[in-house]
This record gives C-alpha cells, structure tokens and sequence, in this order.
C-alpha cells in the first residue's frame, strides 16, 4: 500500500478562525486552497512532492471544491498545465524539485512568461544548497531573473509562508508574471501554526465550467511578432507593477535595531538561521528582537530599487546574506545603491569567502563566521572605535549608546568561543577515534531489487572486461557508490540512453545506458529510446522496473501494478511489476527487436542477459528488463497481512538467510559484491583464525542475494536458507521433533 496522508487530508478541511498545527509544506498546500486555485500539478521531489502527494489522496475532497488536480508525467507537462492561466482569470499552482525540475520546465515556463498570465500562476519549488541538497546546486534565482518571473523566498513562519501564497497570486495578477515560491528542507519540515480562512471553491472549476473559449487573441501567444511586444511589457509595465505591489503591500519585512551603524539584508529563507547566529553574538534574543536592522526579503526578485536604497542610505556598512552562488541580489543592490549616488560600503560573498563560506548553504555557524567578520570591521572589535583590520570603525561614544561596546565585544568574543568550541568537539572527537571513521555512502534499501543487478554487471565485466556506464537520476544512481562504483556520467533524468550517444561511437566494446521505470516515462522514451532507434544505435539499455517512481516517495506511475493486482498478490510474496506490461509493450510497439526480461534476484540469468547483451551480433537497441518490485512498497503491502496472520494464529513462513561461521573462510568476496547493511561482519568464534566472519544480522528480508551470488560468482558454501514458520501446523510440530530428537543424538556427549 502507499504511503497515506489520511490525518493530513482532514486539516485541509479547516475553515475559518480554526488553529492549523502542522509542517510548513501541508500550511502550503492549505494555502493553495484558501487563494481559490482551480487547478494543481507537478511532478515528485521530495520534500516538496508532499504537496502533490496530499492532493492526489485527497481527490474527493477536491471535487467538492471543483479543483483540477493531475499527477504530471514531468515537469515540463507540469508547466505547461499553467497555460490554463494565460487566456482566463484561474488560479493554477504546480510544484517540482528545484533547479533541475526547472530546467526540465525551462521550455514552456518562457513561452508562459513572454505573453503573461491573466490569472494567478504559481510554482512550488523545493530548492536546497550545500551538503543537505541531493541535486546540482544552481539556483533558480537566474532563471527568474531570465523569464522575468516573480521569485518569493519566504521566512519558515507558517503564518509568513501562507500570506506570500495568498501574496504570490495575487500579485501575479497584478503583474501578469508567473510566480516561483521557493522552499528549502527546513521550511517544508518547520513545523508552527497559523490561524486558518475558509477554502475558496473557484468561480471557473470542473464543477463550473467556462460555457464557451476565450475570443481569440493572438497577443496571448508567445510567437513572431508579438514576442518582440512582450519584452517591452515586462520591462515597462509588469515588473514596475510587482514592485508596486511589493512596496504597498509592505511584504518584505523591514525591523529596527539599536545598531543603526550597521544593516542586514536577507532572504526570507534564512532568516531563522540568521536569528540563532545573531543570538550566538548577543545581538538578538530568542523571540526575534534584533539589535541589528534586518531588511528581510521575502520576495527576492524582483527587487524594489527605493526599498533597497532607503535602507542603505540609513546605515554605514550594509551586509547581505545571500545563500548559493553567484551573488544575484548583492549584484542588484550595488547597482541600485550606484544608480542613487548612495555610498554605503556593501558587503556579502567578499566576508563570507573570507570566512571560508561563500557558496553553498547558510547554516548558522557559516553565518556566524560572516557575521563576526562584518561586526569586527564596522562596530569595532575592541570598542576603540577600531575595526579589527585597522580601518576607522563606527565611533565608540555612537556604539556604547546604541548598545554598549563592551557588550558588543563580549557577545563576538561568545561567538568566536563557541566557534572554537565546535571546531574543538571535531578535533577531540577525531583524536579520540585515532583513525577517521570509514565512509559511509548512501546506500541502497535493504533487499532493494537494484542491488543483484549491479552484483551481476560486476561479474559479467569479469567476462567481457569493463564497460561504461552511463548513470541516471534515481535509486539506481546509488550504484556510483560502493561496492558497485559503476556510473561515468549523471546527465539528467531519464537522459542516461542519449548522454550515451556521443560515447558509444568512440569505444571497442558496448555502451550500457542505466534507467529506472520512472525515467523512462519520464524523459527517456523520446530522449533516449526514439533517438535510438531512429539513428539505428547499437546501444545496451538497462531499465530498473519496480513499478514505481521509488527515489521520489514511490509515487504511482503508468506501469504501476494496480489496486487489484496489490489486493490479490500478499498471499503468494510475489512481485507485482510483471502485472503491468506497459512498459514491454511500449517497447514493441516502437520497433524494439532485442528485449529480455529477466527477475531481478536471479544473478545468474542477469549475468548470462548482460554478457549477451555486450557480445550479441545483433546491431541495434537492445533492451533489457530488470524486473523486481520496489521493496519499500512490497513491505508495505506484507507486513500488515503477516501481522494480520499471526494474530489470528494463522500460519505463516519466513524466509531467513545466514552464514555457517565454521565454513565461512573470512574472504569477504561476498560483502565486496553485495553491499547490503545486514551482510556484514562479526568476530571469528574460531580463536585459531583472526579474520572475521561475515554474517546475516536482523533487518534481513530474506531476498536472497547473498545467496545468488555466491552461486554466481562460485563463491564459499558458507550460505544457508531457512524456513522460519510462526503457528505450524500439527504435521510440521511431529517433524519437527523428530528431527531435534536425531539432532540431539548426533550431538556429542
């Protein structure tokens, strides 16, 4: 069974004056109702797909409001669904993950920017910099820039967030531009209240249908020669209307401090980390009170010129904390604060490079390392009136009255000691190790179906030597790690069959290209499988199929087994994917000629598939299919029917894999071409041997790989399967006796 929102669901039925208690994304998507929207789309990305995930689940609740909601096929379907908006006065909202999911979107945003939007259109992107992303660290910032698309960053307060939904749309309509709503990992997971309104059932939905089109317009189209038309508009007439809208509706936050020498200029974003670190310095408490003024931008593009420079001119030093790179906002500041003939020294990515951190993500010690370095310059390090750099500083007499120098000098000296402190922690930590901790790389799930696959591409390289691979998005991509390190290239979801194209001319032996199901459907039928075929490719094609778009939140996809087939499946432990032949006949029907489809677990058969595969006379795509249903969604579909099993006292076997510790040589080949966490290892009983043994620990789902391969691979004996049965049956008890009585017979005295 899928993942449910059930709990989720009913809060979106909240009206108005009721507290909402909850996370920042599921306030969003309660957002989305209040502002009227009469349609939703987007495509999965975690953790942002939640949005999409609640409204898919909660279709009949949505029906009653007459919102349209579609699961897109991509983000380029994605966006074009905003369409709707370009010719009638509906609210339309999708969503996807970040940069990559606009680039994908990149065609139809700008065909949908260039005429503009009559009604409301908003994207949710979840958009992330640093360690903590899992995708290229662009921002979209640029791409708004390029469309002239209104970017809204908003501070992580639910009742912050839910106001620039109902903002976002509106002032899209008052601009005819699109709308980006940028949300990182700590604001989809912050977790607050706000005070709910009443849902707005759409005055045109799909219970109240438009009788008749929109008179044809063809300024509406983004198409020679009214493009040329619409690039004037933007410049004139749409972007001065959202600033407008940004100033008179006051949602950039503007707050005091006593600090007036100094300024900050944030993204809404930040903000939380902001205060935390500024809290670090004494220089803000731990209900938002800061002494330094904050202008904080809620929405970062774009900018309003009088805002930026109205703040500067008060201050001596303006520093701006802009997280990822380039510096897009400090950039129009500058040349709004040049334009003006305002002088106020400017500063962000300079002292933040200086303390090592100018890209990537803010968290609260980088803004600490910034912060100190921009305090020292202009309140004075010691409260002498002199910056640490020796350069003339704000006077101390203006300091100690504003907030007192040595108070000042002590909360950056606190700064500075829990810095060292931190970094103290690190260097006992890693003394008291002696040796750093081995890596630990994302891994695949345990029993993952993906798993024997990569076990078998490594032996049959032992046969037909090494082979490039080209990679793809998705759990697959886990293969680039250890044990497996197998993957030249990562271009894009889905594109692992086109980046190949350019490759495979240029090598001996054949390419294999790597895709999931959800890939596939994705991007790579056209990009990959057409361009193939088209061109006559002699190609290797690899598609993972686990039903599923498992990377994602194992979002349902065309080749999904259906509802029917996961009702009828538990009582057997069978793979559901080969219910649904969506995928094989999709294939054929192309002209696909070379395809096999093999079990996943068995490594034997993918093994002798693969080695064919490289070797074959046959010229042209070949394709083969990994078929093995997602594990994740297999668990989730068992274990309540086995629970439900035993509580009735019912029958029930398990399978369960272990390793004979006397048989077991310690050569670790096993491990080496596996990697599942529950294979791992454990010291020798045997005192006379020193290497360990490898063993089974719980959390193992009985897959069976372990024992695949050392069949394949002519590995040790060492492996055994068993049979573990909860309630046997009366036949089973006698044998069972009887056997441990012959046990304890041979057992010696």
């Amino acid at each position: 069974m899928e993942v449910q929102f059930t709990r989720e669901i009913e809060q979106l039925r909240q009206g108005a004056g009721t507290v909402f208690h909850g996370e920042g994304i599921l306030a969003i998507t309660k957002a989305l109702l209040q502002s009227g929207v009469s349609y939703i789309g987007g495509y999965q990305g975690a953790p942002v797909s939640h949005l999409l995930d609640v409204m898919v689940q909660a279709r009949p609740y949505l029906d009653e409001l007459g919102v349209h909601v579609e699961a897109c096929a991509n983000e380029a379907s994605a966006a074009a669904m905003l369409g709707a908006s370009l010719h009638y006065p509906v609210r339309g909202a999708v969503t996807w993950k970040s940069i990559v999911g606009t680039n994908v979107a990149a065609d139809a945003l700008s065909n949908l920017s260039s005429p503009g939007v009559k009604g409301g259109a908003l994207i949710v992107s979840g958009e992330d910099y640093g360690e903590g992303a899992s995708v290229i660290q662009e921002r979209t910032h640029a791409f708004a820039m390029k469309s002239t698309l209104l970017l809204l960053d908003p501070r992580p307060d639910l009742s912050v967030m839910v106001d620039m939904v109902e903002h976002a749309f509106a002032m899209s309509e008052a601009s005819n531009m699109p709308a980006v709503l940028q949300l990182r990992i700590r604001a989809c997971h912050v977790r607050g209240s706000f005070v709910c309104k009443d849902n707005v059932a759409p005055a045109i939905s799909s219970r109240t249908p438009l009788a008749e089109p929109s008179s044809f317009d063809y300024g509406r189209l983004a198409h020679p020669p009214v493009i040329f038309a619409h690039e004037k508009l933007k410049v004139e007439q749409r972007i001065p209307a959202a600033q407008r809208y940004i100033r008179e509706h006051r949602l950039n936050n503007h707050i005091d401090g006593p600090l007036e020498q100094v300024g900050l200029i944030v993204q809404g974003g930040i903000y939380n980390s902001l205060m935390r670190a500024l809290q670090l310095l004494g220089l803000a408490d731990a209900f938002g009170a800061s002494q330094a003024p904050l202008l904080v931008l809620n929405v970062t593009y774009p900018l309003v010129p009088d805002e930026v420079v109205d703040f500067c001119r008060q201050h001596e030093a303006v520093m701006v904390l802009e997280e990822g790179a380039p510096e897009y906002i400090e950039l129009d500041i500058s040349a709004a604060l040049r334009r003006a003939g305002v002088h106020t020294a400017l500063h962000g990515k300079d002292l933040m490079a200086a303390s090592g951190s100018a890209a990537g993500e803010y968290n609260v010690e980088v803004l600490a390392r910034g912060l100190i370095g921009f305090f020292d310059r202009y309140l004075g390090a010691a409260g002498d009136g002199r910056a640490a750099n020796g350069t003339t500083a704000a006077s101390p007499s203006t300091v100690a009255d504003a907030l007192g120098a040595a108070t000042i000098r002590a909360g950056l000296d606190a700064g500075r000691a829990w810095l060292a402190a931190n970094n103290a922690h690190r260097s006992s930590a890693a003394a008291l190790l002696g040796t750093p901790l081995p890596p630990r790389p994302p891994n695949f799930c345990i029993g993952c179906p993906e798993r024997p696959v990569f076990s078998a591409l490594k032996l049959a390289q032992q046969a037909v030597g090494p082979v490039h691979v080209a990679a793809d998005i998705g759990c697959h991509a886990f293969a680039t790690f250890e044990p497996f390190s197998s993957g030249h290239s990562i271009l894009g979801y889905g594109m692992s069959l086109a980046s190949r194209a350019g490759v495979s001319p240029l090598m001996q032996r054949r390419v294999l290209s790597v895709m999931g199901d959800g890939g596939f459907w994705h991007n790579g039928l056209l990009t990959g499988v057409q361009s193939a075929l088209f061109n006559g490719d002699d190609a290797v094609l690899l598609i993972m199929k686990n039903g599923y778009t498992s990377a994602t939140g194992t979002q349902d996809i065309i080749s999904t087994p259906d509802d029917e087939a996961k009702a009828a499946a538990p009582d057997k432990h069978q793979s559901l994917t080969h219910k649904n032949q969506t995928i094989e006949t999709t294939l054929k029907g192309l002209g696909v000629l070379w395809l096999r489809v093999v079990d996943n677990y068995d490594v034997t058969a993918m093994r002798t598939t693969l080695e064919d595969a490289f070797t074959s006379d046959f010229s042209g795509l070949k394709v083969i299919i990994a078929e093995g249903e997602c594990q994740l969604e297999r668990q989730r579909r068992i274990k309540p029917w086995i629970a439900g099993l035993l509580k009735r006292g019912e029958r029930v076997e398990r399978v369960k894999y272990g390793v004979d510790e006397d048989v077991c040589t310690g050569d670790h080949a096993c491990i080496r071409l596996s990697g599942c966490p529950t294979l791992t290892l454990k010291d020798n009983p045997d005192p006379l041997k020193v290497d360990p043994v490898a063993t089974v620990i719980d959390g193992c789902v009985g897959c069976g790989l372990c024992g695949a391969n050392a069949h394949a691979a002519t590995l040790c004996p060492s492996f055994y399967r068993a049979e573990v049965i909860s309630n046997p049956g009366w036949l089973e008890r006698v044998v069972d006796g009887v056997r441990s009585s012959v046990r304890r017979l041979l057992l010696p005295a």
